[in-house]
């Protein structure tokens, strides 16, 4: 396959669970040829994290793992560490998420990743960086708590709830794309790779945005406001004559055309609501009348009635609902592939469009070592491709005394 924006990365992945499986999956899927090292006998931890399964894999695991090959190594036994010595040498980037130190501990940590590889792009993840944080775990839910999500999020003061998905290990997978890319790009300037770091802390606090604004800018320590904004009103969910539906109201002009479409004009000129700032003061007061009104039908025929005028409302669909809509709208939301027993597996479409090398879906996600014996081979083998410190022969600290590889 060629002609991907991706097409001659080489990806060594060490990552597991979700944060580096996520971005080694974007990668993938923009061409990159992604090699998933893991463990033999267990792999990645989500193999196991199921119900629900499919074709006989968690889909967890499903979730995050197309276009990659796997390879299980032993980093303790001889020759699997030796290849994946090896397989670092010929890589153009290195993505891991173990605790820190894990890495160096197995002889494979960023300063000597730099030895036996200049070009290589070294991305690796951790939970509260490599610091003072480095002894605490680094699990999704654990970073809502600690970094101010849950304190935000819930159906009142005092009753805080995680998001129904591991957000903040998503987010960092997205920002740890943006640097791996960020970094081969330098990298066609000067020759060199680079180290890339992320921690789930620093990126959850990051997608706070004016959360964390509001924080360091003016001193303002936001709480639990359940569905409502902080900023801005109406903007929450409403009772409707049958399920909740949202309005998102965001200006003057949207405000007056609700107003309208629930056959209530007045509210618009009611001092009360004149303006996004008021109606924030008065939020709720202002709930009170849009809900004795919005409760008289039901969401689809507010949707109908109001989506004309302009105003941003819709249902609160399950996920069953959402993709109706998507396929409603022609938006594709589905990858298709012939799974790991052949029969047909659709995924979630990748959400990058491009308008001339789109991403691709080629390899289903690999069962465990499916593809140990290629890649053995290959790695046993004579390879050249990076010449420049390939033929250098670059020394292995490990080499002068055996006793100290890991």
């Amino acid at each position: 396959m060629t002609g991907l924006p991706l097409d001659g990365v080489l990806v060594a992945d060490f990552g597991r669970v979700l944060a580096a499986p996520y971005l080694t999956m974007l990668l993938a899927d923009l061409g990159a040829d992604v090699i998933k090292v893991e463990q033999p006998g267990t792999g990645d931890d989500t193999r196991a994290w199921g119900p629900p399964h499919a074709q006989g894999e968690a889909t967890y695991f499903l979730s995050v793992n197309r276009n990659k090959r796997s390879l299980t190594l032993d980093l303790r036994d001889p020759a699997d560490h030796a290849r994946a010595v090896e397989l670092v040498r010929r890589a153009d980037v290195l993505v891991e998420n173990f605790r820190p130190g894990t890495m160096t501990r197995h002889g494979l940590g960023p300063d000597r990743a730099e030895a036996l590889n200049p070009r290589l792009v070294y991305c690796s993840i951790t939970g509260f960086g490599s610091g003072e944080g480095a002894g605490l775990p680094g699990y999704d839910l654990l970073v809502q708590a600690v970094g101010g999500l849950m304190s935000v999020t819930g159906p009142a003061p005092g009753e805080p709830v995680k998001t129904g998905v591991a957000l903040v290990d998503v987010l960092t997978g997205l920002h740890a794309a943006v640097g791996v890319l960020a970094a081969l790009r330098e990298r066609e300037a000067t020759g060199r790779g680079q180290l890339v770091e992320l921690n789930l802390l620093s990126t959850l606090l990051s997608g706070l945005v004016n959360q964390s604004a509001g924080y360091t800018l003016a001193g303002a320590v936001p709480g639990i406001l359940g569905n409502r904004h902080p900023s801005i009103a109406p903007y929450e969910v409403f009772t409707a004559a049958d399920r909740p539906l949202v309005v998102a109201v965001g200006n003057d002009r949207q405000f007056a055309a609700l107003c309208r479409g629930v056959g209530a004009p007045e509210l618009a000129a009611d001092p009360r609501f004149a303006t996004n700032a008021d109606r924030v003061a008065h939020v709720g007061a202002l709930a009170r009348e849009l809900t004795a009104r919005l409760e008289r039908r039901t969401a689809a025929e507010w949707f109908a009635v109001l989506t004309p005028l302009g105003v941003p409302c819709g249902p609160v669909n399950d996920l069953a609902g959402a993709f109706a809509l998507a396929d409603s709208l022609g938006l594709h939301p589905r990858a298709p592939l012939p799974g790991p027993d052949g029969r047909p597996l659709e995924l979630v479409a990748n959400p990058i469009g491009l308008s001339r090398t789109p991403p691709r879906y080629h390899l289903p996600p690999p069962r465990l070592g499916e593809h140990t014996a290629e890649l053995t081979a290959w790695l046993d083998a004579p390879y050249d491709r990076h010449a420049p410190h390939d033929t250098t022969a670059p020394t292995d600290p490990y080499d002068k005394d055996p006793e100290d590889r890991p």
